[in-house]
C-alpha cells in the first residue's frame, strides 16, 4: 500500500449513481474507507443523499451530494463537471441508479418500458460517456456496473428490469474492449439475493433461479456486494475487465 494512510484509493474520485440506500451506501462507505473522495447521487432524495455525505465526512472521507436525474443528458454532465470543478478529477464510476419495480409483461405499457430502460441502460450510457474523458485524461479509471441476476436467469414480472440489466453487461464488454488501452477497466456487478429492508417499488424479492436459493444457506448483504465492487477499483483490481461478477452466493452460476 502506498496511499496515505495505508488507503489504497487516497487521491481518486468516485461518483455512485443511486448511492443513498442499500447497497449504493455500503460501497459509497467501502470507496471512502480506502480515502476516495466521494460524490452521492440521487435524483430527488436531498435529505437521504446529505445524511449519507455527513456519515462519510465523520469518516475523514472529503464528499458531497449531487441530485441529478441520470437520464437527462444535461443535468449529468452538469454533475460531471462539478464533480471535477470541486475534486480536481474522476477516477470511479458506479453505475448503480435503478428502478426495480415488478408488473406482468402484457400489462407493462410502452411508457413504462421506456422508463425503465431508460433509468438503468440510458442512465449508465450518459454518466459513463460524460466520466470517460476525465479517466482518459487521468491515464486509467474503473467503471462499474451494477447488474441483475434478472438479466442472466430471467424473472416473472420483470421483463423491462431483466432486458435492461442484460443491456449493462453488453454494455460492460464494449466498453472494456475499446477503453482497454487508456487504463480503463469497466466490470459489472451481478447482486443476488441481498437482505434488508426493500424499497416500496421493487415489490417481493425474485423467487429463487430454478427453485434453488443461495446455496451458502443466507441471503447477502450489503457490505459483501460493496466488497467486490471495492475490489475492482483498487490497485490490486486492474487485471480485471469485462466481466459479469455474481455476488449470489452460489444461487446463480454462469
Amino acid at each position: 500500500m502506498s496511499a496515505q494512510g495505508g488507503k489504497r484509493l487516497h487521491g481518486k474520485v468516485a461518483l455512485l449513481t443511486g448511492s443513498v440506500r442499500r447497497n449504493g451506501r455500503a460501497m459509497a462507505q467501502a470507496l471512502a474507507a480506502e480515502g476516495a473522495s466521494i460524490v452521492i447521487n440521487a435524483r430527488s432524495s436531498q435529505r437521504e443523499a446529505q445524511e449519507v455525505t455527513a456519515e462519510l465526512e465523520t469518516m475523514g472521507c472529503a464528499a458531497m451530494a449531487y441530485l441529478a436525474d441520470v437520464t437527462d443528458e444535461t443535468a449529468v454532465a452538469g454533475m460531471v463537471d462539478a464533480t471535477v470543478e470541486r475534486f480536481g478529477g474522476l477516477h470511479i464510476l458506479v453505475n448503480n441508479a435503478a428502478d426495480r419495480r415488478q408488473r406482468p409483461f402484457l400489462e407493462i405499457g410502452y411508457d413504462e418500458w421506456r422508463k425503465i430502460l431508460s433509468v438503468i441502460l440510458d442512465g449508465a450510457f450518459l454518466c459513463s460517456r460524460a466520466v470517460l474523458p476525465h479517466m482518459v485524461a487521468a491515464g486509467g479509471g474503473s467503471i462499474v456496473n451494477i447488474g441483475g441476476m434478472a438479466g442472466h436467469a430471467g424473472a416473472v414480472d420483470r421483463a423491462h428490469v431483466a432486458t435492461a440489466k442484460a443491456g449493462l453487461v453488453g454494455m460492460t464488454k464494449a466498453l472494456a474492449v475499446e477503453f482497454a488501452d487508456k487504463g480503463i477497466t469497466v466490470n459489472c456487478v451481478v447482486p443476488g439475493r441481498i437482505g434488508g429492508e426493500r424499497p416500496a417499488s421493487a415489490g417481493e424479492a425474485p423467487p429463487p433461479v430454478g427453485g434453488r436459493g443461495p446455496l451458502v444457506g443466507r441471503e447477502g448483504t450489503f457490505e459483501e456486494v460493496a466488497g467486490m465492487v471495492l475490489a475492482l477499483c483498487l490497485p490490486s483490481g486492474r487485471f480485471i475487465t469485462g466481466q459479469a461478477i455474481h455476488v449470489s452466493g452460489g444461487m446463480y452460476m454462469p
